[in-house]
């Protein structure tokens, strides 16, 4: 442990949940960190004592970066575990600093590796802390706009507090883009398909740190891609929502062609406006549900769920569900049952319908649950350790016989959680988002951190333009977000900054 300059001193009051041992946690008090390695008088190599306007401090040599350390065992003498909650209180006076230098003023780093699992950093403008936390099994983060939800963190191979992102790269697309899909390709690299506006989509690579153009492939309003994988075979499924040149409404699967490298049409699918397809797996039976949100003017209209017959090879209808406007679909397992909810926005008159979740029984998905929604727009399935949670986001309340108000779209969004005993999903917390009037309109997306039974704690905003979509991925350099923007033609990588 090495602590910077002037007074620092760790206060651990700490939560003691019943599994962690209880002698960790009694008889907690105040830790002067600098006493541990700095004599009353202040004389050790590279430290002297200064005093500004009537105030004594520790100066440290920029040539001694290093020279205040000791091992962790000095403090947690009871046993190793870190406190849940604690306080860091440091008086700091920083004369000079070079523009863009960052400098840690307590770390706490593993003693064979050197790896940073706790840091206080300070840069000219702004005071971060850092926490490494290797099991993720207790935490999830979420991020939302009023249209999506998205399990950010908990899927990447190491998650840190969520210290501040940057912008990595700016993706000029070839319209404004609704949908994208992040997916790899074994032995070929890690790919981003954008749903476009315009008659173009486009699948971008990653090379050498960035997406870059890889192939453009013809779509009708494009408002979201799916990548699914069955044996060996991989597909990319589009979903449009306008007719083609002929009048006529297809969705396109596109397989991969290991010979050209490329994507090239497999099957076209009759859709109706169709927003979203879901690809999912149950006994070894592979399945597409396709969300269509109307028919002309009709909303209530019958979405589809397709199944995949491995004599023809192709995907054939198996069993329709009536749905409302509908947005979204999302597929999960709980044990050995099979879940898939819809997201229905709009009945023709209001937004207040309900959505619903069905489970597979005997052949076939049986209604299981509804929900009251407004306008729901996205599900998304989440754990955190054994708990199941399912999120909904709201994006607005309409209804034809109410004169829409300008705070409408300011809307609750609902956090359930699975309830075994009770064999339902119960409101585990409402969210507060909003969704811009306008899809063109800019404004900010909320990241909030899961944090047990207290619920979820927003802990962090981004500025965005016509947001409509995000994915997370991760490479070996690093961990990333990108956005989608419906107003302009550019989408936005940002990485994630940790350490």
């Amino acid at each position: 442990m090495s602590a910077g300059q002037d007074g620092l001193t760790v206060y651990p009051w700490a939560r003691t949940p019943s599994r962690w041992w209880p002698p960790c946690f009694l008889n907690l008090r105040p830790l002067d960190i600098l006493a541990e390695v700095v004599p009353s008088d202040g004389a050790t190599s590279g430290i002297r004592i200064v005093q500004v306007h009537g105030a004594r401090g520790l100066q440290l040599s920029a040539a001694a970066p290093h020279v205040m350390s000791f091992p962790a065992s000095r403090i947690f003498s009871q046993c190793d575990l870190f406190p849940e909650e604690f306080s860091i209180v440091v008086t700091l006076r920083v004369p000079r600093l070079p523009p863009k230098r960052n400098e840690y003023l307590l770390t706490v780093v593993a003693e064979e590796s050197d790896l940073l699992l706790l840091g206080l950093r300070f840069s000219p403008a702004q005071l971060h802390f850092l926490f490494l936390r290797e099991d993720t099994a207790q935490e999830s983060w979420l991020v939302a706009w009023g249209l999506l939800w998205i399990s950010v963190l908990g899927n990447l191979n190491r998650v840190t507090v969520l210290d501040y992102v940057e912008e990595h790269q700016n993706l000029f697309t070839n319209s404004e883009t609704l949908g994208i899909e992040v997916f790899r390709i074994p032995q070929v690299g890690l790919f981003v398909a954008t749903a476009n506006r315009k008659a173009t989509s486009a699948v971008y690579k990653w090379t050498e740190g960035k997406f870059v153009s890889y192939q453009n492939i013809p779509t009708h309003q494009a408002q979201a891609w799916r990548h699914f994988t069955i044996g060996k075979k991989i597909f990319l499924a589009v979903a449009n929502f306008e007719p083609d040149e002929k009048g006529q409404e297809f969705s396109v699967i596109y397989k991969w062609s290991h010979r050209k490298l490329k994507f090239t049409p497999y099957q076209s699918i009759a859709t109706h406006s169709a927003r979203d397809w879901e690809a999912f797996e149950v006994d070894g039976e592979h399945f597409l549900a396709v969300a269509n949100h109307r028919e002309g003017d009709n909303h209530n209209i019958d979405s589809v769920i397709y199944k995949w017959n491995p004599a023809t090879r192709l995907f054939e209808a198996n069993q329709t569900i009536a749905t409302s406007g509908a947005y979204d679909w999302e597929f999960f397992s709980v044990g050995p049952y099979s879940f898939l909810v819809v997201a229905n926005t709009f009945n023709g008159t209001s937004t207040k319908v309900h959505s619903h979740l069905y489970i597979r029984l005997l052949g076939s998905f049986q209604l299981f649950q509804s929900f009251p929604t407004f306008g729901a727009a996205d599900w998304e399935v989440f754990h955190i350790g054994e708990r199941i949670f399912l999120a909904v986001a709201n994006s607005h309340s309409y209804d034809v016989e109410m004169q829409v108000q300008n705070d409408s779209y300011v809307i609750n969004s609902v956090i359930y959680e699975l309830n075994v005993t009770a064999q339902a999903f119960v409101k585990f917390q409402d969210i507060l988002t909003c969704r811009y009037a306008s899809p063109q309109a800019g404004g900010r997306v909320g990241a909030w951190r899961g944090k047990g039974y207290e619920g979820f704690v927003a802990v962090h905003s981004l500025p965005t333009v016509g947001c409509r979509d995000w994915e997370a991925f991760s490479t070996t350099a690093g961990a990333y977000l990108i956005y989608s923007s419906a107003k302009e033609p550019l989408s936005r990588v940002l990485r994630l900054r940790t350490c």
